[in-house]
């Protein structure tokens, strides 16, 4: 089990939740951060103290005030930990349930372990951390199938292609007329129906509007 561990959390509430959680595994050492830039100072410190921290755990929104921050938000917190201290283990704990995000976090920044908050959630962070401590990888269930080997929940360049168009407004007759002038198949209507069907339920969208928001939030267009 791990026996110092940096909680970057903004919100009061939550802070005292995942203490009182953490302290029920006995764990030595857990000091707490509100603002991204303090976690950074804190992971800095520990090192140059020759006792880093061995688990973060972040959230990955934190809302802006009056202190401006050169880190602003849990993402850039871990990219900026995990560079000077590769083998910190990272756990995300937020309310964001967004699958390519989740992926990406594991895929790219490879983090080892995302938490969803709700009703349930300092259980599942229990669980996420005992599994991180003993090597393994943990998803809530909500967020689960981000990691799934399924080829029709993977998204390719040909969906990032028609989250574009849509994003310029194109409806779905004029992206089919788009792609045959283009010669990109599939062209067909009901191939493009099937396509952005299947990306609003893989990005949890209601509609196209939300779909591209949801796309322009991950950066993907």
């Amino acid at each position: 089990m791990f026996t110092k561990v940096l909680i970057a959390e903004d919100m009061d509430d939550i802070n005292t939740g995942v203490l009182t959680a953490l302290s029920e595994l006995e764990i030595a050492t857990i000091d707490q951060a509100q603002y991204c830039d303090d976690a950074d100072l804190k992971a800095r410190k520990a090192r140059k103290d020759n006792a880093p921290y061995q688990l973060l755990i972040t959230d990955l929104s934190f809302k802006e005030d009056h202190r401006k921050q050169q880190l602003t938000s849990g993402e850039e917190l871990l990219i900026k930990i995990k560079e000077d201290q590769p083998d910190i283990k990272v756990i995300v704990y937020s309310v964001e349930d967004k699958l390519q995000r989740v992926r990406r976090l594991f895929n790219k920044h490879k983090i080892d372990a995302y938490v969803c908050k709700g009703r349930k959630s300092l259980k599942e962070l229990i669980k996420a951390i005992k599994a991180v401590s003993n090597g393994k990888t943990h998803l809530s269930p909500e967020v689960k199938i981000a990691l799934s080997n399924k080829k029709n929940m993977e998204i390719d360049d040909y969906d990032i292609g028609l989250l574009k168009l849509l994003s310029q407004g194109m409806n779905q007759d004029e992206i089919a007329e788009d792609l045959r002038e283009r010669s990109i198949s599939p062209n067909s209507l009901s191939t493009i129906e099937k396509r952005v069907s299947k990306l609003k339920i893989y990005f949890k969208a209601n509609n196209a509007v939300h779909l591209i928001a949801n796309a322009k939030d991950l950066g993907l267009i």
